[in-house]
């Protein structure tokens, strides 16, 4: 490819291969993308299909047993509300926003996942405070560009309301297009957050996510309009994808509550637990990590979490590495569709109701994601046009590792060693 092309890449959080596939024709910027373009429909995900590790994949064309990203938060069992994987330093794969840099081409990200600390040349990276001695200015002007940050911030400030949506989107979108028109970055990346965050609260099929998506195809609209004021649109790529879908729940299953029971953990009031843990659950929603230290029953505890309600299937250490997962996990748990893991150590039972009272409470939802890529119709989506893309064409299937070789080869890049994703060379004219 031209690499005097520019690339706008716009994740649509927890955009599934269903929502294009039965609401094309309300959605007219998507609808308009997808007829002009090439639109790759089933889009398998990573293990397990959570923001951070599938943006980082998305990035890097590795899997998280490969680029470090495991999970959206660190084992932090004595934090009831432990770090993000906010950092890019934490990545150990090439990304592609480091290849653009390395070939003098300039970057800007508007939240998109672990890019904190990079040398993205104008980022706003998604992170907020979770010590009582910080604000969000601070953490936010210490992990992105700061400069950028309060031009923006000074610009369209009013728009946000903290991290509340759709508020965060509108802020965002605003900034990415301010960005584009005065800046026009070669490589663009922005991540919207509204329809995920409504899902979590409301459900996935909700009124209220519904409306969220409409919001998002209007927010696309916005950002290839910055395009055509910029004066780049005739050599801009387009990309529209998703990072994962969601899955409706009514039960939260906290194993650690259980492990406690056995004496393997010390539980607290406030649903933390103290170091000296032998076996912990770390959620990942709808799977969770089983971790181990000093510990030999490990067969007695693959029983136990067995014959849990709710669990679907527990994988051994190698087949968790074989999926992709941490290979530092000692056993993974999948639940089953309506069910989901918490990392709470005191709770009444192991297996609980969702109170609907309780909705928007941290660990409290309605939609959750996590689970394996393969579960039925769990599948995302993606979305490609521009002048370097095949018109009216559609591709079934891809995994969601694909996505950084095609979009290195549409900056004229390419990875130097080799990494899990394919390119998708299906959707690029001849």
């Amino acid at each position: 490819m031209s690499s005097n092309q520019h690339l706008l890449v716009m994740s649509l959080d927890s955009l599934g291969y269903r929502d294009i596939r039965e609401h094309q024709q309300e959605l007219p910027t998507l609808n308009k993308l997808v007829d002009g373009g090439t639109w790759v429909k089933s889009v398998t995900g990573i293990y397990p299909t959570l923001t951070y590790p599938s943006h980082t994949s998305i990035i890097t064309g590795q899997y998280p047993k490969d680029h470090g990203i495991v999970n959206n938060t660190k084992i932090q069992p004595e934090r009831r509300s432990p770090d993000w994987y906010w950092y890019q330093k934490d990545v150990r794969s090439t990304t592609v926003y480091d290849l653009a840099r390395q070939a003098g081409l300039k970057t800007a990200a508007f939240l998109w996942p672990v890019t904190a600390g990079s040398k993205i040349n104008y980022n706003l990276a998604e992170i907020f405070p979770n010590r009582i001695w910080t604000n969000q200015v601070l953490v936010s002007l210490k992990a992105s560009s700061p400069v950028f940050l309060l031009e923006m911030n000074h610009k369209y400030g009013k728009l946000r309301n903290g991290i509340k949506q759709p508020q965060l989107d509108d802020f965002i979108t605003a900034c990415a297009v301010d960005t584009i028109e005065n800046k026009q970055p070669d490589l663009t990346l922005i991540h919207l957050v509204d329809m995920d965050s409504m899902r979590h609260r409301y459900g996935v099929r909700s009124i209220e996510a519904m409306e969220a998506l409409r919001r998002l195809d209007k927010h696309v609209e916005q950002l290839i309009q910055a395009t055509k004021n910029a004066g780049t649109f005739d050599k801009t790529n387009f990309v529209v994808l998703g990072d994962h879908y969601q899955i409706n729940v009514t039960k939260m299953i906290h194993l650690n509550t259980l492990f406690a029971q056995k004496g393997w953990l010390k539980a607290k009031a406030d649903q933390t637990f103290s170091k000296d843990w032998q076996a912990m659950a770390k959620t990942c929603d709808g799977s969770t990590y089983i971790y181990t230290q000093n510990f030999e029953q490990l067969e007695q505890l693959k029983q136990l979490i067995q014959n849990v309600e709710g669990v679907e299937k527990v994988y051994t250490q190698q087949e968790a590495k074989s999926r992709g997962a941490d290979p530092k996990c000692s056993l993974m748990v999948e639940a089953k569709a309506g069910y989901y893991f918490t990392d709470e150590s005191d709770r009444p039972t192991v297996v609980e109701r969702v109170d609907p009272k309780s909705l928007g409470k941290p660990d409290r939802y309605h939609g959750v994601h996590g689970y394996d890529p393969d579960k039925t119709d769990y599948q995302t989506t993606l979305i490609f046009n521009g002048p370097a893309i095949k018109e009216g064409t559609t591709v079934e299937k891809a995994n969601l590792v694909d996505e950084a070789p095609t979009f290195a080869k549409l900056l004229g890049l390419k990875f130097e060693s080799e990494i899990a994703g394919q390119c998708i060379d299906e959707v690029f004219k001849k």
